[in-house]
């Protein structure tokens, strides 16, 4: 196993610890989802909860991109916390990532961080519209949304289970998790728009973040809506799309 640790890590105990964590891994941790692609699980280390992902192990494929000419999965999350952080923008502390990799294929890897206690996700802005404040935290979402692409910074996967918000008195503070998809780049106006597409169906929670997004980007209120709706559509036809057919598989399988 090739383990890298943060330079702001640097007590061996603790490193000790975290490789004994990763390598008992299936046996010990509190599993915090339900581990069907990759697992998340959480570990006491002194007086803080760490969270290590694990990540399933790549198809034949992708364990020789991994080998050769890809970064894993592990190293994009380390690398990209590390360049949001330079930035002012909130993930969780990153700790290490290991990888365990042959002479000719890679295997598995794992990413260490500080595990972040929060209140709510997007999502429950989504399934709770009474959800105190809901609105007054869209808008503070969107306005969070619109520091990331100044900054140039596109979030592959700005999907509803994310971003974890912590409220603090109406003081709200964001931060990106599941890290390792991203661009770093100038952004323009389509990619701005399309980076909405996959956080809600409801259309009225798109008007509110386009009516706040047009404020801050200064254009019409009416343009940024239109975008932002039809990716939206888009995403959400596509989506049930592929829906559709894993039911159609899982029937002609019988499972």
């Amino acid at each position: 196993m090739e383990w890298t640790f943060s330079p702001f890590f640097k007590a061996a105990a603790d490193r000790k610890r975290i490789k004994f964590f990763v390598h008992e891994f299936s046996e010990q941790g509190m599993l915090l989802n339900d581990g069907q692609r990759n697992s998340i699980k959480l570990f006491i280390l002194g007086e803080k909860t760490i969270n290590i992902k694990s990540f399933k192990i790549p198809n034949a494929v992708n364990k020789i991109a991994y080998r050769f000419f890809r970064k894993s999965k592990a190293e994009r999350s380390f690398a990209y916390a590390e360049h949001l952080l330079s930035k002012n923008i909130g993930t969780p502390q990153p700790i290490a990532y290991a990888e365990e990799k042959s002479v000719v294929a890679f295997q598995r890897s794992y990413y260490v961080s500080e595990h972040l206690e929060y209140n709510l996700t997007y999502r429950e802005l989504v399934q709770e519209p009474d959800f105190p404040d809901n609105e007054k935290i869209l808008r503070a979402f969107t306005r969070f949304t619109y520091d990331l692409h100044e900054k140039g910074v596109e979030f592959l996967d700005h999907s509803p289970g994310n971003t974890l918000i912590q409220l603090n008195g109406g003081a709200y503070k964001f931060y990106l998790v599941d890290l390792n998809r991203m661009n770093f780049k100038e952004l323009n106006f389509e990619e701005r728009m399309k980076n909405f597409s996959r956080l809600t169906p409801k259309k009225e929670m798109v008007e509110v973040m386009a009516n706040e997004y047009s404020k801050l980007i200064n254009k019409p209120e009416a343009e940024v809506f239109g975008k932002m709706w039809l990716y939206t559509v888009q995403f959400q036809e596509k989506f049930q799309r592929k829906q559709r057919m894993k039911k159609k598989i899982k029937f002609w399988k019988g499972d």
